[in-house]
């Protein structure tokens, strides 16, 4: 009763997060914060008399992420990728200036290498491949009539850029922007109890569910591309984002060892004493008790690593969390791109509008920003109805509220509520909303184009009002000929290719990955798997994928268990298991771990190590399903 008393004492002081218009004073905070950082940036940019200001402006704009190190890590992969996007446009209109068709066709294959390598990435290094081809598009198209302009137009562009990221670097400094790594520990710590809470409810005998343990894998994998934004931190953020990683990959090994020993106290016989010598009860008492010493030393892995992230210190031992991505996947999906962009370009060519450059440039930045997009058909569709909404922003900005002022400080207070706007609604919990106020605050400030002085010409502000909204809807039009990838077939390729992994595995040959690591790297497959079967949570593929991945996660326990005993006296019992593995044949392996217990010494730790390993292996391999744990 006093504990109640006490708890309810402790939510009545709380203090409560101020709120100001239904919204927190975070997001107020972070949309003001925007807004001084753009300001900054356009005033710098006016000063040092830039030909691209507004370049600044969209830098801040794609910068606005809410900790410092996000913020950071995206604007080392912006000037690399810029870097990197002017040589390619200057190689490609050295080479092919004389051609329009021909260049375009380049820019495609360009487009194509981009996006495929867009696929094969995550996080603000897919952002960094987008922009190559994004960079190409703003710099070699549109001076598409005019080759010799484009190394100006470069240098001028990464100029701009380059002061974007220096006023959204020195706000963050000024403004005490918090760093990334006590939310990251705040996740992995949440994610951490689920887990535990997932084994105890295997060790009460509740059942271990696909939908559940999928799910988890799906949350602790979609932090790993925030890690990285660590190492840009501080002194310390390599070890933070060591620390971070390897709890990562301990949290998924863990979640798969709770799964197993689900499996395998399903699948022990239900006899008592009067059985305790038969063999099979002395394996599965064996394989039990060296699963919950693992579940019990994983968890403590965790703890360890996160405490070495609070400290800013390396962790004891250091895991990588490889990526897994299907090749397949992200060549199609690259060479769908450049048909996208082969579409608007004919379409083009066959109205003969004049200037249209500027169009093609913007139909290529929706396809390459669309490449980092989880649903591609959403981003376009986004992309359609914020264009309309920033150029009426825009026209709002320009003709009613400066209307004719050149005056800088009336553009910074009529910026205001055009950029924190859209910023507030950039820190909304729903994804389409936040895309949504990014995709907005961009548009506006490209359309707005501020100079100094500003322009206001109304037949070029229509044009390009045209060209914006039109930018987006052909790529929707291209994606409706020839849809992207769906999820339906999305998930078949992903299974297949999760079967063909299970088939070629050979734990008799010497493997670059750890167990640990390649259990992760198959954790980020069934990921997405779990984005495909979105709309269908329990669908049979699901189960599936889960089964795969349970058979591949055990086989690499026994390669690993079994490779400590290949130099001493059990290396003959221990290449006969390797054999009874190869054949995936469930009573083959319960023969071989029976073998190897009978030639192992008592109380042999690498030896019950290797039997448990393989008694877990004869159950998933004996049922197919480490849900239902049936011998």
């Amino acid at each position: 009763m006093m504990h109640q008393c006490k708890n309810a004492t402790s939510a009545a002081v709380e203090p409560r997060p101020l709120v100001f218009a239904g919204l927190p004073a975070t997001s107020w905070a972070f949309a003001i914060r925007i807004w001084i950082a753009v300001i900054l940036a356009l005033y710098a940019s006016f000063w040092l008399e830039l030909e691209a200001p507004s370049s600044a402006a969209i830098t801040v704009a794609i910068l606005a992420l809410p900790t410092r190190g996000q913020a950071m890590e995206k604007a080392g992969f912006r000037l690399i990728a810029t870097v990197i996007g002017v040589a390619a446009s200057i190689a490609i209109a050295g080479f092919f200036s004389q051609t329009d068709g021909l260049l375009l066709a380049v820019f495609s294959a360009w487009i194509e290498l981009c996006v495929y390598a867009a696929g094969m990435l995550d996080g603000n290094r897919a952002y960094a491949a987008a922009l190559c081809c994004i960079t190409v598009a703003l710099i070699a198209v549109q001076q598409i009539d005019s080759p010799q302009q484009v190394f100006p137009t470069g240098v001028a562009r990464g100029a701009a850029i380059a002061v974007g990221v220096l006023a959204s670097a020195l706000i963050n400094d000024v403004l005490a922007v918090p760093d990334y790594h006590p939310v990251l520990s705040i996740r992995l710590e949440a994610l951490h109890r689920q887990v535990v809470s997932y084994a105890e409810g295997v060790v009460r005998g509740e059942a271990a569910s696909s939908t559940v343990a999928a799910g988890l894998l799906r949350d602790i994998v979609a932090v790993r591309p925030e890690i990285a934004s660590l190492a840009a931190e501080s002194s310390s953020g390599n070890a933070r984002s060591a620390a971070a990683r390897t709890a990562m990959v301990d949290l998924v090994t863990g979640l798969f060892l709770a799964r197993a020993l689900a499996a395998v106290s399903a699948a022990a016989p239900v006899t008592h004493s009067s059985h305790q010598d038969d063999n099979s009860s002395c394996l599965m008492t064996i394989g039990l008790a060296w699963l919950r010493r693992e579940v019990t030393r994983r968890s403590e892995d965790v703890r360890s690593s996160l405490e070495a992230l609070r400290a800013g210190e390396h962790p004891s031992r250091e895991w990588r969390a490889p990526l897994y991505r299907s090749r397949r996947i992200a060549a199609e999906s690259g060479g769908r791109a450049a048909i996208y962009f082969a579409l608007a370009s004919i379409f083009f060519v066959v109205t003969g509008w004049p200037t249209t450059e500027i169009c093609l440039s913007l139909v290529a930045i929706v396809i390459g920003l669309s490449a980092t997009a989880p649903d591609t058909r959403m981003f376009t569709t986004l992309a359609i109805l914020a264009t309309p909404i920033a150029c009426l922003l825009a026209g709002i900005l320009k003709y009613l509220v400066l209307d004719g002022a050149s005056e800088f400080q009336l553009l910074a207070i009529g910026l205001a509520p055009f950029v924190i706007g859209p910023a507030l609604l950039m820190t909304l919990p729903n994804r389409k909303l936040s895309s949504l106020g990014r995709l907005v605050l961009v548009f506006t400030i490209a359309v707005l184009a501020p100079t100094n002085p500003q322009t206001y010409d109304p037949e070029t502000f229509l044009v390009t009002s045209l060209f914006v909204c039109l930018a987006a809807i052909l790529p929707f039009a291209a994606q409706l000929l020839l849809p992207p990838w769906s999820n339906d077939r999305r998930l078949r390729q992903l299974l297949s290719e999760a079967r063909r992994d299970l088939r070629s595995l050979d734990i008799r040959r010497r493997q670059h990955l750890a167990p640990e690591e390649a259990t992760f790297r198959d954790a980020v497959r069934i990921e997405q798997i779990v984005t495909a079967t979105a709309t269908a949570p329990n669908s049979p593929a699901l189960d599936e994928a889960m089964r795969r991945f349970d058979q591949t996660a055990a086989l690499r326990l026994c390669g690993s268990a079994l490779g400590r005993l290949a130099n001493g006296p059990l290396a003959g019992a221990a290449d006969a298991a390797r054999t009874a593995l190869a054949q995936r044949n469930a009573s083959a392996v319960r023969a071989s771990a029976k073998a190897l217990r009978e030639a192992a010494p008592r109380h042999d730790p690498p030896a019950d190590s290797a039997c448990g390993a393989l008694v877990l292996a004869s159950v998933v391999f004996s049922n197919g399903s480490i849900d239902r744990g049936e011998p």
